[in-house]
């Protein structure tokens, strides 16, 4: 457990610290990224819409977007961080996402980790709560990122533009 924990805040740590081809080296091929408009009370991705629902190759746009100098959204860039509560053990949430059980597989951990991310950006500051749902899968290695879902505090508000990652 403490193993997977450290690498949660790793992940973490290199989005703090603009590492985003690292970070994306943590997730699997098969991964998503989801954050629910709905919060914890959306059990899938599918019957109702999201703030974002990226596989593996959108989050590779993504960082190559932030990465090139004339991304208009970083003049200036962007710079986050995140603050992290202990993380727990789950055994499962949800109903899944309509391809997964809402249970772990063999070799997977779900865990879930409340937290504070505050990403400024010149004069500009977002302030955002919510809780984070790790499914990791045991590798050789160590761990790999199957699924990163954000359920946001207040997800139906009317957020401004989240320009790096929660």
């Amino acid at each position: 457990m403490n193993e997977a924990c450290d690498f949660i805040a790793h992940e973490a740590a290199l989005l703090d610290a603009g590492r985003f081809d690292d970070w994306l080296a943590l997730f699997s091929e098969d991964a998503h990224y989801w954050i629910p408009l709905l919060g914890a009370a959306q059990a899938d991705p599918y019957s109702h819409n999201s703030i974002a629902y990226e596989d593996r190759l959108l989050l590779q746009l993504r960082v190559d977007r932030l990465k090139n100098p004339r991304a208009h959204s970083q003049q200036p860039g962007s710079h986050c961080q995140h603050v992290l509560q202990r993380s727990t053990l789950e055994s499962g949430y949800g109903d899944g996402d309509g391809d997964r059980a809402s249970h772990p597989t063999d070799g997977e951990l779900v865990l879930r980790t409340p937290f504070i991310y505050v990403e400024a950006r010149g004069e500009s500051q977002v302030l955002l709560a919510g809780s984070c749902r790790h499914r990791l899968l045991r590798t050789g290695s160590g761990f790999a990122i199957r699924e990163k879902r954000i359920d946001l505090l207040n997800p139906g508000r009317a957020l401004p533009a989240i320009q790096l990652f929660i």
